[in-house]
């Protein structure tokens, strides 16, 4: 270790789809999150390792805070909150777009009595109305004293390089935690659960809401370098089974292609996937399929 090494974590918290994901995604240079248009697509914390310098920045993405209306929902936000703790500093982000409504002030009234030095993030600066951008600002940092206010686009990456730099300069006098080509702290066998649900999302949409999970129930090592994944997808009723195996097989066949090519990049060698579904009514108040996903059970 150089006396000049710096390494600090940074809670990044918000509303559901205020672009969480894809700013920790930019800041590290390489996908560690799953990201969709479906809000609360994020349901554990995960840690993103991002490099600057002689910084290393820990960035720990987190489910988006909303009022949860059942256990799964609970759990999430407890996993949002707990994320904070130990932060070094705390990022709110902001949709630039949607602006601040009530769920965005709910959390800065949370975040206001924090010890820890905050940061305000405004992001899809891309889209947003400008004008309104800085009477966002003003009314958030009205709120807070954040000690930062950056204006960027996680999308198109205007804004992250100063932000990252920002972040780095930030973190305190320590070693690194991470050997410098970790990027996650999510092992493979979590990522391939993660990557197939993505693909569940994107290709579903609307029809298939939050009433899916994914398994990973086999992961092994082929002699030929290979990894071989056998995954189950929990639906809850028979109607929701036959939307994901779509007419003939096709759509499951799909989800299953688009997951193989992605982590077969990720991974940088050839995968073996394969997938079924099954119907657990009841299983997002199952304790297994909690430990499975990452998150603690709430009562």
């Amino acid at each position: 270790m150089t006396q000049t090494q710096h390494c600090g974590l940074v809670a990044v918290v918000g509303a559901p789809n205020a672009g969480k994901s894809t700013l920790v995604n930019a800041l590290v240079g390489q996908k560690v999150a799953i990201v969709s248009p479906k809000a609360q697509t994020t349901r554990t914390k995960l840690l993103g390792v991002a490099i600057e310098g002689e910084a290393q920045i820990l960035l720990v993405d987190t489910p988006g805070i909303f009022e949860p209306q059942r256990r799964l929902d609970r759990a999430m936000v407890a996993a949002a909150w707990t994320g904070t703790e130990g932060a070094d500093l705390i990022a709110l982000v902001v949709d630039g777009k949607g602006g601040v409504g009530g769920k965005v002030e709910r959390i800065a009234e949370a975040l206001k009595d924090r010890p820890e030095r905050k940061i305000l993030i405004l992001n899809k600066v891309d889209i947003a109305d400008k004008p309104k951008l800085l009477l966002h600002a003003e009314k958030l940092n009205a709120l807070i004293g954040f000690a930062d206010t950056w204006f960027v686009s996680a999308q198109t990456g205007d804004g992250v390089a100063e932000l990252k730099a920002a972040l780095a300069a930030a973190m305190p006098a320590g070693p690194w935690h991470y050997p410098e080509d970790q990027v996650s702290d999510a092992s493979e066998r979590a990522l391939a659960s993660e990557v197939t649900r993505e693909q569940l999302y994107l290709q579903l949409h609307a029809e298939l809401p939050y009433a899916s999970t994914v398994e990973t129930e086999k992961y092994s090592e082929r002699e030929d370098g290979s990894v071989e994944i056998h995954q189950q997808i929990l639906v809850e009723r028979p109607t929701q089974r036959a939307i994901v195996l779509g007419k003939g097989g096709q759509r499951i066949k799909e989800i299953g292609a688009r997951a193989r090519a992605e982590l077969a990049g990720i991974m940088d060698r050839p995968v073996h996937l394969y997938l079924h579904v099954k119907v657990k009514p009841g299983w997002d108040e199952d304790r297994e399929v909690y430990r499975d996903i990452g998150l603690d059970w709430v009562e």
